[in-house]
């Protein structure tokens, strides 16, 4: 039998308890928590503390998991800092960054300095070695999560300056964060090894960061040539990682090699070389959107794998008694934020409202957080693990309080965009469609497939009854503006006119001066009206031409043609008008889309642009894109104001 290393059995053992971590956090997603708290969960109750499906030397075996993930979650959060998106809301999220950065890590790190008798590792610490937790406690308490925020985001379907504040102070933070973690990391690695911090540190701690930065250029680089090689997606995702973990290999290597030569050895810091690399990518490179479709692929099974990993390494027995001091940790965090928000935002100038409420955003933790945690846990051993257990107890806490909080400020400040439940609202878009017969029923059935809300209108009993419990059909006797109003067409995004072509006249000039609807199709009968359906902005389906020039496109662009007829699985069009004065004069490239969407055209005034990427984007485009349902949505309600 061929000599299997450990370490084989227990990846293999790892694989088997991620399956079950990701099936339970199907769970917790259920009861409104957030994923990473089902991971952790499951990686406890699988841990050498409860079931042992993975024992303690395997903790340390998978170290490698560790590092791999630390460096996809540093890629991750230099990917969202893409400075064109901020830069409406630079002033406020610049002052906002600031009075949180400075303010939450001063007081927490004194108050952490303060309660060190009551924290079970710090308590027989020297005075020096208490400073240097107590300012690597405030670096995580700045800590914050993009991927939480933006999720939250896009549940509340938010939209707005404090949203924008929101985000750009997550993203910006977590990046100054990580510079900041390098050096405290580097100050407390040195004082609590017992050296004292001499003029020729602030040098060598120059080097390291400037080193950080060169490598991550240079890994910038190494991740564009991945991009260029001509090979399939997933594969230039695997480089990407091992590129990444390669960085974390070097520098441990690095690191170690030092130590003989130099008396605090030399440590360049790989988080920060990774953030340093996909921030460059993002805004300085051609290949922003295929990072970005990385990212979106690999995510959930490395946040997956690392927050598992993280749930097993935590020791319940240490848990159980340094409860109350997470609980205490969790509440000095929630004031300093408290005043660090309401100082920035003074600063900024930011409206009343915004100062009370503005820290509600920031509380939620997640990915960098975690990994600073256990960052420090390796890295010291002798109390690394309690540190890790009391500050993942306190991210858990943010967890749990962080998201209705920022759901609440939302809907405060106005800027969530949630579905009414209202019978005049049902969250889709509404479309009458006049003349019930087949055609008719058949093109209700199709946009009810596709999210919209069809109504069929009836004339005379001259109408095709069919049976169907999802298709409202109104009955009237007359087309006047009475009879329309009476089954509210004033609530319909659309019209489809299918009657004969004096009746879908008359009913085109009522619907144009007296209701206001833009989106008209008409069914032509008889070519001879096509001038004045044309002339009253209609658009025109000529079925006796339409089915020849139907078949010509299939024959000369299949794809396309399937493409526009929604017949390709998982693919959708829509056009959407641009109003948000926001989006006013952005370049297309600059537009950070869902990776499944693509813009097909622009409509401006009467002039059909076929876009690229330098194309602008004016208030009043009609902008057509292609893509799934879910992100078409994202789409519409980011251009609409």
């Amino acid at each position: 039998m061929p000599n299997i290393p450990p370490i084989a059995f227990y990846f293999i053992a790892f694989v088997w308890v991620l399956f079950a971590s990701v099936y339970a956090s199907k769970f917790f997603q259920r009861v409104k928590l957030p994923l990473i708290t089902g991971f952790l969960m499951a990686g406890l109750i699988c841990g050498p503390h409860l079931l042992a499906f993975l024992p303690s030397e395997s903790i340390q075996n998978l170290s490698f998991i560790n590092d791999l993930s630390l460096a996809f979650i540093a890629l991750a959060a230099g990917n969202e800092l893409y400075l064109k998106e901020i830069r409406s809301q630079f002033k406020s999220i610049a002052w906002n960054v600031f009075g949180q950065l400075l303010i939450t890590f001063c007081l927490s790190a004194l108050a952490v300095y303060w309660l060190a008798d009551i924290i079970p590792f710090m308590r027989d610490m020297s005075a020096i070695a208490k400073m240097a937790v107590s300012i690597l406690v405030g670096t995580i308490f700045v800590a914050r999560s993009p991927s939480s925020a933006i999720a939250i985001i896009n549940e509340m379907r938010a939209k707005g300056p404090f949203t924008q504040m929101s985000i750009g102070v997550t993203v910006i933070k977590d990046v100054l964060v990580i510079l900041l973690f390098a050096i405290c990391f580097s100050v407390a690695r040195t004082v609590i090894a017992g050296k004292e911090l001499e003029p020729s540190f602030l040098l060598v701690l120059l080097a390291e960061l400037l080193v950080a930065f060169g490598v991550g250029y240079l890994l910038n680089r190494a991740i564009q040539l991945v991009f260029y090689i001509d090979i399939p997606a997933i594969a230039k995702g695997f480089f990407i990682l091992a590129l990444g973990y390669g960085v974390f290999y070097a520098s441990h290597w690095v690191g170690d090699v030092s130590g003989s030569w130099l008396e605090n050895g030399f440590h360049f810091e790989p988080l920060l070389t990774c953030i340093a690399a996909s921030f460059l990518l993002t805004n300085y490179s051609r290949f922003r959107k295929d990072f970005q479709v990385f990212v979106e692929y690999f995510g959930l099974p490395v946040y997956a794998a690392f927050f598992t990993l993280t749930g097993a390494a935590l020791s319940i027995d240490v848990l159980a008694n340094v409860w109350f001091v997470a609980l205490i940790l969790f509440g000095v965090r929630l004031v300093t934020m408290i005043l660090g928000a309401y100082t920035g935002a003074s600063l900024a100038g930011d409206p009343p409202l915004f100062k009370r409420i503005g820290w509600m955003p920031f509380v939620t933790q997640a990915g960098v957080g975690l990994g600073l945690a256990t960052k420090i846990a390796l890295e010291f051993p002798d109390w690394g693990a309690e540190f890790a257990s009391i500050v993942v107890a306190v991210i858990v806490l943010n967890q749990f309080v962080g998201p209705p909080l920022f759901k609440y400020a939302l809907i405060k400040v106005k800027e969530a965009h949630i579905p009414a439940k209202s019978p005049d609202y049902d969250g889709v878009r509404d479309v009458f469609i006049f003349g019930a017969d087949n055609q008719g029923w058949t093109l209700a059935r199709q946009l009810n497939a596709h999210n919209w809300n069809a109504e069929l209108v009836g004339t005379r009993g001259l109408y095709s009854p069919q049976e169907s419990t999802e298709i409202t059909l109104h009955q009237l006797a007359a087309l006047d503006l009475e009879a329309l109003e009476s089954i509210n067409i004033q609530k319909g995004d659309a019209v489809v006119l299918l009657l004969s072509d004096e009746e879908n006249l008359a009913l085109l000039n009522t619907i144009r001066e007296k209701v206001g609807i833009k989106d008209i199709v008409v069914r032509l009968n008889d070519h001879a009206y096509f001038d004045q359906f044309h002339n009253l902005g209609a658009l025109i389906v000529e079925p006796t031409t339409a089915t020849v020039s139907l078949l010509d496109q299939f024959v000369r662009s299949p794809v396309a043609a399937s493409l526009l007829l929604g017949t390709e699985d998982a693919q959708q069009t829509m056009d959407v008008e641009v109003s948000d004065e926001e989006m006013h004069g952005t370049f297309i490239r600059d537009l950070r889309l869902p990776s499944d969407t693509i813009i097909l055209s622009v409509k401006r005034k009467d002039e059909i642009i076929i876009s690229h990427g330098f194309t602008r984007l004016r208030v009043g485009d009609i902008v057509s894109v292609v893509g799934s349902g879910e992100s078409l949505e994202k789409i519409r309600l980011r251009f609409e104001a």
